[in-house]
């Protein structure tokens, strides 16, 4: 059993890890690079905080995808409506570590944050960070059938920007 800070150092650690993955996630649900990692920053100091809350099983970036999609779905209640500000394509800021290569990064971030609200979170969990569809699902709190809905409509749009869906990830 981890001492509370064998935990902490544990969560820390595991964080930094998945920093990219939280980025990534962050910007399908924000839409702007600066919002994203406030948000990211606010979720790691929430996992820390509340670690002792999380009972061990499943996936830890699970967890915090769930923390941050609950955070920001509640942050958009208190605030009704958020300013709008450019994307970050729009401001010549392609999302860090959504693709390798830089040159193709900034289209990839393009069409990503392009789909319709809820169907760019759907898409990076199943087709960019591998997360199956009962996961998918978990994490963003809607049923198996709509994820399948969203997942096939954002394919659907992704195939008729004349991209198709390939093996490899962002």
């Amino acid at each position: 059993m981890h001492t509370p800070v064998a935990a902490a150092i544990d969560i820390r650690r595991d964080l930094v890890g998945l920093l990219p993955k939280l980025r990534r996630f962050a910007v399908t649900l924000t839409g702007d690079l600066t919002e994203a990692d406030e948000l990211v920053q606010s979720i790691c100091q929430r996992g820390i905080a509340k670690f002792h809350l999380w009972n061990g099983t499943g996936k830890l970036e699970s967890w915090l995808y769930t923390m941050a999609r609950n955070q920001w779905v509640d942050e958009a209640r208190r605030q009704k409506l958020r300013p709008a500000k450019g994307s970050a394509l729009e401001q010549g800021e392609p999302a860090a570590g959504l693709h390798p290569n830089p040159v193709e990064a900034g289209e990839a971030h393009r069409l990503v944050t392009s789909l319709p609200e809820g169907f760019a979170s759907v898409f990076l969990l199943v087709d960019v960070e591998g997360h199956n569809y009962k996961q998918a699902a978990e994490i963003l709190g809607i049923p198996l059938s709509a994820l399948a809905s969203r997942l096939s409509s954002a394919r659907l749009y992704l195939a008729s920007q004349g991209h198709n869906r390939s093996s490899r990830r962002f």
